[in-house]
């Protein structure tokens, strides 16, 4: 792995349950600048604006693979989630895992209403300009995969209000990008208002053998932040391999190679634990299931 140059390096052994080969990179990019077109004039269709309504089933252009189950249509839910077997007009969210029997992606699940303020829409594209930044935008997450996106997703909530909260205004994005055998999800968040109300973000799975939760989504007085939070060092967006990756083995031991400001980024008090859940949210990124297990089996000082 490759973080900012320092002056010394460690060499981390760490057990886990299953592992691939990750790589870490840092971008640059303005939260104003990472939704994907979106609205009327980009073509979308628009929700009807209903309490908890939800779109009507959208057939898919193409195949969405989603740990180890694949999609042929998709609903996009006012409440701010997306469900694949049947719509949601759920506006109070359960908190992940919850081992229910429906996949969840969840940009931020909670009582919205399009019927006060904002648009809800959605659109898919197999061609086009669109394909080509997402293409790039993964690569660039992504190192190392050669991936070229053949068909994109993305629902947008844009300004929309909060039951009871007609003066609310919330913005966030999820869009679903596949090509070849890999699928990914990025949730873009603009400027989200905060609330009393049950929050959730994040996805999670049938029998939640794979999920994940946004830190500091569950809570609404801080969601605010979430234009600011990031796994991929863009202020606002969060990204994840969501077709199960190839490195399904189990307890492997691999070395990882990290650079750290000091020495003491790991040897004083807490930091050890707070330094691998730093790379728990990283493998969990790449399509690990969050249950995955960590544990700092050596830990060597060396030269550079």
């Amino acid at each position: 792995m490759r973080l900012s140059q320092v002056s010394q390096h460690l060499l981390v052994f760490i057990s886990v349950l299953s592992l691939e080969i990750i790589t870490w990179t840092n971008s640059a990019v303005s939260a104003q600048a990472i939704f994907y077109p979106f609205g009327s004039s980009a073509g979308d269709t628009i929700n009807a604006a209903a309490d908890d309504g939800s779109s009507t089933v959208i057939p898919l252009s193409n195949p969405f693979p989603f740990f180890g189950r694949t999609y042929q249509q998709i609903y996009v839910n006012n409440n701010g989630h997306l469900t694949f077997n049947q719509s949601s007009s759920a506006f109070v969210p359960y908190s992940f895992p919850a081992s229910r029997s429906q996949d969840v992606i969840a940009g931020l699940w909670t009582d919205l209403d399009n019927r006060q303020r904002g648009v809800v829409s959605y659109r898919q594209y197999t061609s086009g300009n669109v394909l080509t930044r997402a293409t790039q935008d993964i690569n660039t997450h992504f190192p190392n995969l050669n991936f070229i996106a053949s068909w994109l997703f993305v629902a947008t909530w844009d300004k929309v209000a909060y039951f009871n909260l007609n003066n609310t205004e919330t913005s966030f994005q999820v869009v679903l990008i596949s090509g070849g055998h890999f699928s990914f999800i990025l949730m873009n968040y603009g400027d989200i208002a905060v609330t009393g109300q049950p929050v959730q973000a994040g996805y999670d799975t049938i029998n939640s053998t794979h999920y994940f939760v946004i830190p500091g989504s569950i809570n609404g007085s801080f969601i605010s932040n979430l234009r600011n939070s990031s796994n991929v060092k863009v202020p606002g967006r969060w990204v994840f391999r969501v077709d199960g990756g190839p490195g399904n083995s189990k307890n492997n031991v691999i070395g990882l190679k990290m650079r750290l400001s000091s020495f003491l980024d790991l040897t004083q008090s807490g930091s050890t634990e707070i330094v691998l859940q730093q790379i728990k949210q990283e493998l969990v990124k790449y399509g690990l299931p969050n249950s995955i297990e960590l544990k700092l089996r050596k830990l060597q000082k060396t030269k550079l």
